[in-house]
């Protein structure tokens, strides 16, 4: 069984709580806000682009745009998280993605919107690792901690669960501007609760920021999601994309050498001798891949395809979550019975195969009988997955770098969402090309696209269950 080690914490730096499970399910609200605001765009997303004017193409940008700047700055976020106080970071990071969430949705141009939605992801990446920071600090005993994660992994299934249910119901009955302001009053009890229930930040900035490393890295993440988006919009040889990828090699292998020579880096690369961490973060790299191709691919397939309306489309994603939530906290058992490797590697197999039975939906699909059941063996698979790709991605970090750990793993699933979206959309708009060209009606040829899509993200699980195998243990 893999004993789960817990962060090194230094005596008095670490914020404490005398109610930390209270305070760890107001943390885990601000995760809620960052969950649900990916799953309720997307159901608004066809509405929104009628009412401003957005074509289908240009659409994607409403994601793409907190994509870049989410992925691009949470390492940067991670790591003044742990330079200027966790609590401090997080706070500042909620604060933001409230107010840029009511920005969005006082957008009245395409212009405006996707300027906030920028901001938005920005806000995010300062949320992000600080709140998951904060979570290895309140909860340094490993079984605690598993347990806590557990709860962290719960609510990004409910999280998910609301985004497509309250997405139906907002866009159906208030229009889409309400799936953005609806983040407000979330955050807003966030900002009110955390002060009483967590201490203040040690005063003062420790050490010196890495800021050539924090510009080399922002601009190379920035530089890779906008190149893997531009795959999807205009083609993988198409100057834009190229030009995209060469900056992000460029400015990586900047990176890499800046990090190698200053004495406190953004960065420290010793940290990937962490077996753990790396293993964790490569999952997380291709989970990602996998889960934001899936729910982008069921929600357009759904509303395209099945012609349902935004609200049953909502409804119909209901059991997938529902299940990652009774999952995820289960994991936490799993975990102390098989070990984090085990049970990982048992999650990825089941979220391939409920992948593989989705892939034989067809166009007139029945949802009792060709999705719910698929759905439900998927969201079974995240929840172990999520959970437990999380806890490896944070055993054995020290407490100084908490905030950095935070900013890899969620870095590592932006960038694999980016990559997933991309490279499988591609796939499927390639195959659907295919079979229109052959005479195949539209409805079947979209199916046969999605078809496609999902046996690559099965494809992808599979993959990240024999990483997670073969890898060696710290």
């Amino acid at each position: 069984m893999t004993t789960i080690a817990p962060p090194t914490i230094a005596s008095g730096t670490a914020p404490r709580s005398t109610r930390r499970w209270l305070a760890l399910s107001v943390l885990a609200l601000a995760q809620f806000l960052v969950v649900l605001d990916a799953s309720i765009v997307n159901i608004a997303l066809p509405v929104l682009g009628q009412q401003l004017g957005i074509d289908t193409t240009a659409l994607a940008w409403v994601v793409t745009a907190y994509v870049l700047a989410f992925g691009g700055l949470l390492l940067l976020g991670g790591r003044l998280a742990d330079r200027y106080g966790h609590r401090r970071v997080f706070l500042i990071g909620t604060a933001g993605f409230a107010a840029t969430s009511a920005l969005a949705g006082l957008s009245i141009t395409s212009e405006m919107l996707l300027a906030a939605r920028a901001l938005q992801g920005a806000s995010a990446a300062l949320l992000a690792p600080a709140a998951l920071a904060l979570l290895t600090h309140l909860f340094a005993d490993s079984r605690d901690r598993t347990r806590a994660l557990g709860v962290w992994g719960g609510v990004a299934g409910i999280g998910s669960a609301a985004g497509v249910l309250l997405g139906g119901i907002l866009t159906a009955t208030l229009g889409w501007q309400s799936v953005f302001f609806v983040n407000v009053p979330i955050g807003l009890v966030v900002l009110v609760t955390i002060p009483l229930l967590i201490t203040r930040d040690a005063s003062g900035a420790r050490g010196k920021l890495d800021v050539p490393g924090a510009a080399t890295i922002t601009g190379a993440l920035v530089a890779a999601v906008g190149a893997l988006s531009a795959i999807e919009q205009v083609g993988l040889v198409h100057p834009l994309t190229l030009g995209l990828a060469a900056v992000a090699v460029v400015l990586g292998t900047a990176f890499v050498a800046i990090e190698r020579r200053t004495r406190e880096p953004l960065v420290p690369l010793g940290v990937f001798r962490n077996r753990n961490l790396t293993v964790g973060n490569i999952v997380m790299l291709l989970g990602g891949a996998a889960m934001v191709a899936l729910f982008f691919a069921l929600s357009v397939y759904m509303q395209s395809v099945l012609g349902y309306d935004a609200l049953t489309t909502g409804l119909t994603q209901l059991p997938l979550a529902g299940a990652l939530v009774i999952v995820a906290g289960l994991a936490p058992a799993a975990i102390a019975r098989l070990g984090a490797r085990s049970t990982l590697i048992g999650s990825l197999i089941v979220l391939a195969g409920g992948l593989v039975w989705l892939s034989f939906a067809p166009a007139d699909a029945v949802f009792v009988t060709d999705i719910l059941g698929p759905s439900i063996v998927i969201g079974v698979g995240m929840g172990g997955a999520f959970v437990t790709t999380t806890q490896l991605s944070v055993d054995g970090v020290e407490g100084g770098e908490s905030g950095l750990a935070g900013g890899l793993v969620n870095t590592s699933q932006q960038i694999g969402g980016a990559l997933g979206l991309a490279v499988l959309g591609t796939v499927a708009a390639l195959r659907t090309d295919d079979l229109l060209a052959a005479g195949v009606p539209a409805p079947e040829a979209m199916t046969g696209g999605f078809a496609w899509l999902f046996a690559g993200t099965a494809a992808v699980a599979v993959i990240a269950a024999i990483v997670t195998g073969f890898a060696r243990k710290n």
